[in-house]
């Protein structure tokens, strides 16, 4: 069965993703992926739904978002990949002991390019009692013009991903404040297909599921520089070393998954950080939204590792 797979962006923490294709785990079970750049980030879970693709990766946010537009096709969610948040806070200053109140005050630089890692943030906030207003945000800029500003000095905490992150802190340039990951599980990017796609195809599903979760069991049980020469072809601008340092440090936070299985509290955690944000107007339901049938049956049928 020949599938088409959107990708979202192309991103050093999507790395399971390209590693299902690079390891030859689609292909092990059966399913011929043909991944495929999504036109706009923005736009991926409407391509999805407008039949462009048959599954997707991508936040859950989008999904939830799209489900209260009421689409024609229903977008679910069938296994999960990227169970935290990918984000760090870098600083200009050294903050061994950072609280989420540091930032009051602070000239703090988010991530603009895609909604998510700010909302979540802004929770972050919210939660420890710190009003998200009280933060002064710089202008909106790329994380790289970010970045370029905190060597500069005009701003003092940056919010960034990897490689980013990793560059900062090795040239002594940025200090890691906090890793949004050490908040716990946040659904942050899953395997997306339509109800009506689930219908029709589930044996696609099923060995999608199985493929990322024997996927998820060799990254497991490897570490960063071996999972940086895997996927070093999709990064070519990256050097190795850097990759490697940035998936050591990921797979130190507990990024990825273990399991395909879509944590129940990671998405409801994302839930209410859309409904507080205004992203959101309806409190979805797990159970709306995820269809874990074909992730539970590969983790108890529990294959081997790629």
């Amino acid at each position: 069965m020949a599938i088409t797979l959107l990708e979202n962006f192309r991103a050093v923490f999507y790395a399971p993703f390209y590693a299902a294709a690079a390891l030859g785990a689609y292909r092990s079970e059966g399913v011929d992926v043909d991944i495929k750049a999504s036109p706009d980030a923005a736009r991926t879970m409407q391509t999805l739904i407008s039949g462009a693709g048959d599954v997707s990766w991508g936040g859950p946010l989008r999904l939830m978002e799209a489900r209260e537009k009421r689409p024609a096709r229903e977008p679910i969610v069938f296994c999960e990949v990227v169970g935290r948040d990918p984000f760090f806070l870098i600083g200009r200053e050294r903050n061994t002991r950072f609280r989420a109140g540091d930032l009051a005050g602070k000239r703090l630089a988010v991530t603009t390019e895609v909604p998510t890692p700010w909302l979540c943030l802004q929770q972050d906030l919210r939660l420890a009692g710190v009003d998200p207003a009280s933060v002064v945000l710089a202008p909106s800029a790329t994380m790289a013009e970010n970045a370029a500003a905190l060597r500069s000095g005009q701003v003092d905490v940056i919010q960034v991903f990897m490689p980013l992150a990793q560059e900062l802190i090795e040239s002594g340039a940025g200090h890691l404040w906090s890793a949004a990951a050490e908040r716990g599980p946040t659904a942050y990017t899953s395997l997306n297909t339509t109800r009506e796609f689930a219908a029709a195809q589930p044996d696609v599903l099923r060995a999608m599921s199985r493929a990322m979760y024997r996927t998820q069991k060799w990254i497991a049980s490897h570490d960063g520089a071996a999972l940086a020469r895997a996927i070093a072809s999709y990064f070519p601008d990256v050097p190795q070393p850097l990759l490697a340092a940035a998936y050591d440090r990921y797979l130190a936070i507990g990024l990825w998954n273990t399991t395909p299985v879509q944590s129940r509290a990671g998405l409801e955690w994302l839930r209410d950080a859309g409904l507080a944000g205004g992203h959101l107007a309806q409190q979805h339901q797990y159970e709306q939204v995820v269809d874990m049938r074909f992730a539970e049956e590969a983790v108890r049928a529990d294959p081997p590792s790629m």
